[in-house]
C-alpha cells in the first residue's frame, strides 16, 4: 500500500470515528442534553477536515491524477457528486442546529449524513483506492503524497491537522467512552 492511499484511509478512519460521535451527539440532543458548543465545533470539523482537507485532496489531486491515468471517469464523477451531496447534508445539519437546535431535525440529518458518508467511504476504500494503486505508478503515488502534504499546509495550515485529531480524541473520550 502506498503512503498516499494509506494517508487517505487513515483519514477515513478518523471520519468514521467522527460519525460515531455525531450519532451520539444527536442522541443527546434528542434527550435534551446536547452541548451546543460541541455540536458547533463538530460541524466546523466536518467542514474543515472532512470537506476542505480530505475531500480537497481527493478532488484537486487524486481524482485528476486518476483521470490522467485513464481510470473510469464515471467513477470519479460519481464520487465528486457524492462530495457535493455531503456538503448539502452538512448544510442540513447546520440548519437544524442554528440558531436554535431542533433536536429531531438534527438527529434525522445526523443519521442521513452518517449513513451516506459511511457508504461513500466504503466505495472509496473498496473500489477507488485499490484501482488507484493499480493505475498509478510508485513515482506518481510518491508525488501525490508530497502534494497532499503541501495541500494540507496551504489549506489548513501548519499543525492544524494535529489539532483537529486532538479535538477528535477529546470527543472520543467524552462521547464514546
Amino acid at each position: 500500500m502506498s503512503q498516499a492511499i494509506d494517508a487517505l484511509r487513515h483519514e477515513h478512519d478518523a471520519i468514521l470515528s467522527t460519525l460515531q460521535i455525531l450519532r451520539r451527539m444527536a442522541g443527546r440532543a434528542r434527550q435534551g442534553s446536547a452541548d451546543a458548543s460541541d455540536i458547533a465545533a463538530l460541524l466546523g470539523f466536518l467542514q474543515e477536515f472532512v470537506d476542505k482537507c480530505h475531500h480537497g485532496k481527493e478532488e484537486r489531486l487524486l481524482f485528476p491524477a486518476l483521470q490522467r491515468a485513464g481510470l473510469q471517469a464515471d467513477l470519479v464523477g460519481e464520487l465528486s457528486a457524492e462530495h457535493e451531496q455531503g456538503r448539502a447534508l452538512v448544510a442540513a445539519l447546520r440548519r437544524a442546529s442554528t440558531p436554535v437546535l431542533d433536536a429531531e431535525a438534527f438527529g434525522a440529518a445526523a443519521g442521513d449524513y452518517a449513513a451516506f458518508l459511511e457508504r461513500h467511504i466504503a466505495k472509496e476504500n473498496d473500489v477507488l483506492f485499490p484501482q488507484a494503486e493499480q493505475a498509478l505508478g510508485a513515482d506518481e503515488l510518491d508525488a501525490l503524497q508530497q502534494a497532499f502534504a503541501a495541500f494540507e499546509l496551504q489549506v489548513i495550515g501548519q499543525g492544524r491537522h494535529e489539532e483537529l485529531h486532538d479535538l477528535l480524541h477529546r470527543w472520543k473520550a467524552t462521547y464514546l467512552g
